[in-house]
């Protein structure tokens, strides 16, 4: 069995958005088994930050597979990625290794798509504003995949340092064909806005509640850890649904939802579903125009398969 490889340009190709957030809600659909992530912090002086994960998953298909990942924030600022790693794709039947992929771009891309999933089934169908807070790799792919399900005409980016926002703003404009700009602070770039997307690493909450109007979707996926939060408790509390992407990884990486039921204004047992509710439905799960509704993503391995085999079927097809 010939090993294929895929670098990051490879995987970027092989997963169009409509192809990929299909994939991933077809993957809830049909179940799986996606065991919580090994999180391990590594010491040392020179890496203080750096996160190691370890994610692997199964399904029916047969193939099974394992992401090894390192997250650095501190990279940031070195202008080096935050996110790198392999994922690694074996044969169900035999263990053989089928596929090494670049788990930057996977990751990136899987996390944006399951978001869009979030907000076909949770934004308004006439969204046309987006805010996206955050100037990353995964943050550029949100307005991406969010542009993909909703018709998006305006997209304001809000970032630490304008002239990332900026630029990234400028990319946008060109990949999108929507409105792009640069946002001087976030409550300016939430006013308004029909769908607001965050990914960031911050430990103090960026988005406040008293800054999201009535119809508003909010689309959460940069706090991966219990001491992160990126929206006060005062927003979870008045969110009318909360969704996640499982209920086990919200439970123990969520900081947004973790640190609102510490505040006593929120509970698990409020959560209205996980992906695999989703998944499982044709229709949207927004019950009033006017209600916000709440997507929390910290990832999971089931995410990662899908967007693998999707790779492994493109390229096997180009190759025919």
């Amino acid at each position: 069995m010939e090993l294929t490889v895929l670098d990051g340009e490879r995987v970027t190709t092989l997963t169009p958005w409509p192809a990929l957030i299909d994939a991933i809600r077809d993957a809830f659909r049909e179940g799986g088994v996606s065991p919580v992530r090994h999180h391990h912090s590594i010491p040392g002086n020179d890496r203080k930050d750096v996160t190691l994960l370890l994610m692997p998953a199964w399904n029916e298909e047969g193939d099974f597979g394992i992401k090894l990942v390192t997250i650095a924030p501190s990279n940031a600022a070195l202008g080096k990625p935050t996110l790198h790693g392999v994922y690694v794709l074996f044969s169900g039947a035999t263990g053989i290794p089928r596929a090494i992929l670049d788990a930057g771009a996977l990751t990136a891309r899987r996390t944006a798509a399951a978001s869009a999933l979030a907000s076909r089934y949770l934004s308004r169908a006439d969204s046309k504003t987006l805010l996206v807070i955050g100037t990353g790799r995964v943050a550029r792919q949100l307005i991406a995949a969010h542009c993909s399900v909703r018709p998006i005409e305006e997209v304001r980016i809000w970032g630490r340092s304008s002239a990332q926002a900026q630029e990234a703003a400028d990319e946008a404009s060109r990949r999108t064909g929507a409105s792009c700009i640069s946002v001087s602070d976030v409550e300016t770039g939430a006013a308004g806005a029909d769908i607001i997307s965050s990914a960031t690493p911050a430990e103090d909450p960026l988005l406040l509640g008293a800054w999201v109007g009535p119809g508003t979707h909010v689309d959460l996926v940069g706090a991966y850890k219990p001491t992160m939060c990126e929206a006060d408790p005062e927003l979870i509390a008045r969110a009318d649904q909360v969704f996640v992407d499982t209920m086990e990884g919200a439970k123990d990486e969520a900081g947004d939802l973790i640190q609102a039921v510490q505040a006593g204004v929120f509970r698990f047992e409020e959560v209205a579903g996980d992906m695999y509710r989703m998944s499982s439905q044709d229709a949207s799960l927004r019950q009033r125009p006017d209600e916000v509704t709440l997507f929390k993503s910290v990832g999971t391995a089931l995410q990662d398969l899908a967007a693998a085999q999707l790779c492994l079927r493109g390229a096997q097809a180009s190759s025919l």
